[in-house]
């Protein structure tokens, strides 16, 4: 089993430099030429199943990059991004500025990131690994599709790789509509499916030292989806 994860494509937000969270926001024109520009290849993957956070911005990529096919869309809450409370519609800059350690933090140092009312980077990647779980044992089809974001699909790979979440921020970049996918090994069997990182936004790491990495680390402590 294989599982894409794509991140939504630029929004109005994005591009005014706002903080998203779990707000709505919309794909401005370059937002949907570029999941124009994904469907094409996704087209000859044979996508089953498509799980899709339930925010606008990804509904809207979803539905340019399946349309036309004959594919079940099922919508997630647990799928959203990060919920940032009360930065969420501001501009970067302004948060910068009236929360300074949270705000280095976030970008610096991610798992030790808190703000009142917020989640932080752990909450965020359980609530994404238990729907990542799900949607393994679902085992809809040989290839299924998550459409969500960018903490949200950044901290599962991290999960996966079994990178700490203070180096979340490493390249690859999550860019819009960067295409990711997982694979899920032991379906089936006896053994629970182990997972593995195949391509990690646009970049094929099948046959780097990152995909070496991996597997030296899944065979000290086996990364499955427990």
């Amino acid at each position: 089993m294989r599982i894409h994860l794509i991140r939504h494509g630029q929004t109005n937000w994005n591009k005014e430099r706002r903080v998203q969270g779990q707000s709505e926001s919309t794909l401005t024109t370059e937002g949907r030429e570029q999941a124009a520009r994904l469907r094409s290849t996704l087209g000859a993957v044979g996508i089953g199943k498509v799980y899709c956070s339930s925010s606008i911005r990804t509904r809207e990529t979803a539905a340019i990059l399946f349309a036309g096919l004959d594919v079940e869309v099922e919508y997630s809450d647990a799928l959203r991004e990060i919920f940032l409370g009360p930065w969420e519609g501001s501009l970067y800059a302004d948060m910068e500025q009236r929360f300074p350690k949270s705000f280095a933090d976030f970008w610096h140092r991610p798992d030790a990131f808190s703000l009142a009312g917020a989640e932080t980077f752990g909450q965020t990647q359980q609530r994404g690994m238990r729907e990542l779980q799900r949607i393994v044992a679902d085992a809809a089809a040989p290839e299924v599709a998550i459409v969500s974001h960018g903490v949200l699909i950044k901290s599962i790979l991290c999960h996966v790789e079994d990178r700490p979440l203070a180096r979340l921020w490493e390249p690859p970049e999550m860019y819009n509509c960067s295409h990711s996918i997982i694979g899920v090994d032991g379906i089936g069997t006896q053994d629970r499916p182990a997972l593995r990182i195949i391509r990690y936004a646009g970049v094929d790491i099948s046959h780097t030292d990152h995909a070496q990495n991996q597997s030296q680390n899944q065979s000290q402590s086996t990364r499955t989806t427990a």
